[in-house]
């Protein structure tokens, strides 16, 4: 567990007008990968504005990673229909985490930084990272690609535990490695 940075949870929080797959309506569910790791959320039968709040939580090794979802459409005797994929940087959230360390008298709903859409993301609108009772987040409007519409709602969280490594440098965690070392020996 030393080699884990820390937790991410993505709550996929909702679909906005998602692709028609079958005659009227869609059973769609999303598929994440960050990583090697993969989770999916419940399937919601007909219905193309589907609620899932769902938390999917993933470890985190590398804060380069990035996170690959695919909406799909369940089928009973077919493979399912692709409904959309997004790609979503996860360096700004990063970058956020890291800057934030130590801040903790920012007042409630301190905007850290704000992602504008572009060429780049998957952004349908503006995004903002959110300080919000010590923790800090970020809510996402995604827009689909390979699809003739359809958007989700999803929300980075971040967590770390005493075991994970965390957010600080090689170097500390060199030191702190070290001592816990010693500290074991004797």
């Amino acid at each position: 567990m030393l080699d884990i940075l820390g937790f991410l949870k993505v709550i996929v929080q909702r679909g906005i007008n998602l692709a028609i797959r079958d005659a009227i309506t869609s059973d769609p569910y999303v598929v994440i990968h960050i990583g090697q790791q993969k989770l999916k959320t419940h399937v919601i039968k007909r219905n193309c504005n589907p609620v899932w709040n769902e938390v999917l939580i993933f470890s985190i090794k590398d804060p380069n990673v990035s996170i690959n979802l695919a909406v799909y459409d369940k089928d009973t005797f077919t493979l399912d229909d692709q409904m959309g994929m997004a790609e979503i940087d996860l360096k700004p959230y990063m970058a956020a985490l890291k800057m934030a360390k130590g801040l903790h008298n920012l007042p409630n709903s301190c905007a850290l930084k704000r992602i504008q859409p572009n060429q780049n993301n998957c952004l349908a609108n503006e995004s903002s990272i959110i300080w919000e009772n010590g923790k800090i987040t970020q809510d996402m409007r995604i827009k689909l690609k390979n699809v003739e519409c359809g958007e989700l709602l999803i929300q980075l969280d971040w967590n770390e535990t005493p075991n994970c490594k965390g957010l600080e440098s090689e170097g500390t965690y060199a030191r702190f490695n070290h001592i816990y070392i010693y500290l074991i020996l004797f």
